[in-house]
C-alpha cells in the first residue's frame, strides 16, 4: 500500500492526533467518545490546542462545530474547507471521522511548513455529532452549517437534555444557526476511511468518491390472523411471520440482482418484529424495515416498485393483508462535484497514489456540505474493511498519502476556483 517517504506531509503528526484522540475514551469502552457525553469536550479541547499550536484561529460556530481558520491573501474570495468529525459510535471509532480531521489539520501545517500562502481562506472543521447521537439523529453540525437542521429537532430529548441545550453546551448558539448558514465556502473536501474492503482487496491507495448513496427506508406491515398453534390446520392459517419471511428472502434476492447492475446498491432488512410473539400462537402481525442505499436514484425507484410487487404477490399467496410498502425516510444520492473529482484524480497522480473512482454506501457530512458548495471525498483503505468496531484500523502511512492528495488538491483548487469564477462571469 502507501509509502510515507518523500511525502510533503508528516505522518507522525497525523498519528499523534489520531492516537491522542483515541486515548480520550469512556473507561472500559475503547474509542468511545460520543457527542453530548462527558468525554466529548475533552476531545474538543485536545483538537483546539492542536489547531492553535498550528497557528490557526479557532471558534465554535452557531451549530456547535469547531472551526479553525488560516486566512488567505485575498479577503472575500471564499473559503476552501477541509474536515470531518471527532465523535464516535459506541465501542469503535478510532479512525472513522478522526482521520479526516487529523489530515485536514496536517494540510494546514504542511502549507505553513512549505511557506505556501493561499489566496482563499482555508478552514479545518470538526463537525458536531456526525454519528447518530444520543438524540437519535445525525450530522447535526453539518446540517446546521448548511442551514438545513430541522427546527423541530432542537426539542428532542435524551436523559432530560434537549438537543438545543446540547448544542449550547458544545459552545453553539441554536438561535443563530439559520442566520449563520454558510454562503462563502468555495469548496469542501473530506478524507475518510473506506469502511469497506474494496481498496484493500484491489491494493489501491485512494478511492475518489463519485457519490454518497441515497438512503431510503421502507416499512412493510403484514397483517395475518392469530390462531392456536396446535389446533389450527396448516392449510387454514394466515401466518404473518411466514409471509414476512418470504418478503425478507425476496428482498435479499432483489438486492443481489440490483447490486449486479451499474452503481452501488444495497438493501437490508435491519428491523423486524412480530405479534403476539408467543410460542403457541400463530403470528398475527409482522413489521419489517428495509434500509436501501443506491448511488443512482432511478435504481432506488425501480427497487421500491419491485418491493411493492413482491408484497402484492406475497399477500395473494399467503392469505395475509400487506399494505403498500411505505417510505418512512428518503434521501437523495449526493454526487461528487465534477470539477473536484477531476482535481482529486490529478492530485492522486501528483502524489503517486494508485486510485479508482467508487461510491460511498455510508452517509457523511459531505452530503450536507454539498447543499451549499462544491463538495467531494476521498477514501483510504482500512483493515479488512472493518469499521464501527474496536478492530477498526488504518495504516498511518495510508492516511498520510491521503493527506498528500488533499494537499495537492487544495493547491490546485486555489487557482482553479478563481478561474472558474472568472470564466463564469
Amino acid at each position: 500500500m502507501a509509502r510515507a517517504s518523500n511525502l510533503p506531509v508528516d505522518p507522525a503528526r497525523i498519528g499523534d492526533v489520531i492516537d491522542g484522540l483515541a486515548g480520550l475514551t469512556e473507561p472500559g469502552r475503547p474509542y468511545t467518545r460520543r457527542a453530548f457525553t462527558a468525554q466529548f469536550p475533552a476531545g474538543r479541547d485536545f483538537l483546539r490546542d492542536r489547531f492553535q499550536a498550528a497557528g490557526l484561529e479557532t471558534r465554535i460556530d452557531a451549530a456547535g462545530n469547531l472551526v479553525a481558520r488560516r486566512p488567505g491573501r485575498k479577503p472575500g474570495l471564499g473559503t476552501i474547507m477541509l474536515g470531518s468529525h471527532s465523535d464516535t459510535v459506541p465501542d469503535g471509532g478510532r479512525y472513522d471521522g478522526i482521520a479526516g480531521v487529523a489530515v485536514a489539520l496536517e494540510v494546514a501545517r504542511a502549507l505553513s511548513d512549505q511557506g505556501i500562502e493561499l489566496d482563499h481562506d482555508l478552514e479545518v472543521v470538526d463537525f458536531l455529532a456526525e454519528e447518530v447521537s444520543i438524540f437519535g439523529v445525525s450530522c447535526i453540525g453539518s446540517r446546521g452549517m448548511a442551514g438545513v437542521l430541522p427546527q423541530e429537532w432542537l426539542t428532542r430529548e435524551s436523559g432530560g437534555l434537549t438537543l438545543e441545550q446540547g448544542i449550547r453546551d458544545a459552545g453553539g448558539d441554536p438561535a443563530r444557526i439559520a442566520a449563520e448558514a454558510r454562503k462563502d465556502i468555495a469548496a469542501f473536501l473530506e478524507l475518510h476511511i473506506e469502511q469497506g474492503p474494496v481498496l484493500e482487496t484491489e491494493k489501491r491507495d485512494i478511492g475518489v468518491v463519485t457519490a454518497i448513496a441515497g438512503i431510503t427506508r421502507i416499512e412493510i406491515v403484514v397483517e395475518g390472523r392469530a390462531d392456536h398453534a396446535g389446533t389450527t390446520p396448516m392449510g387454514n392459517r394466515a401466518d404473518a411471520l411466514a409471509a414476512a419471511a418470504r418478503l425478507v428472502t425476496g428482498i435479499e434476492a432483489l438486492a443481489k440482482s440490483f447490486s449486479e447492475g451499474a452503481g452501488h446498491f444495497t438493501a437490508t432488512v435491519g428491523e423486524f418484529s412480530i405479534e403476539p410473539n408467543a410460542a403457541n400462537v400463530v403470528p398475527s402481525r409482522a413489521r419489517l424495515l428495509i434500509d436501501a442505499r443506491a448511488e443512482e436514484r432511478t435504481t432506488m425507484d425501480v427497487f421500491a416498485a419491485s418491493v411493492e410487487q413482491l408484497a402484492e404477490q406475497t399477500a395473494r399467496e399467503t392469505g395475509t393483508v400487506i399494505a403498500p410498502p411505505r417510505r418512512i425516510s428518503d434521501n437523495m444520492p449526493t454526487p461528487g462535484d465534477a470539477l473536484l473529482l477531476d482535481v482529486l484524480d490529478a492530485a492522486c497522480e501528483t502524489a503517486g497514489a494508485s486510485h479508482r473512482r467508487m461510491a460511498s454506501g455510508a452517509g457523511h457530512d459531505t452530503a450536507f456540505m454539498a447543499k451549499v458548495t462544491r463538495a467531494a471525498m476521498i477514501f483510504v483503505p482500512c483493515l479488512g474493511g472493518r469499521s464501527h468496531a474496536p478492530e477498526e484500523f488504518a495504516e498511518t502511512d495510508d492516511i498520510a498519502l491521503g493527506a498528500a492528495v488533499l494537499l495537492s488538491a487544495v493547491i490546485q483548487l486555489d487557482g482553479k476556483l478563481q478561474k472558474v469564477i472568472q470564466e463564469g462571469a
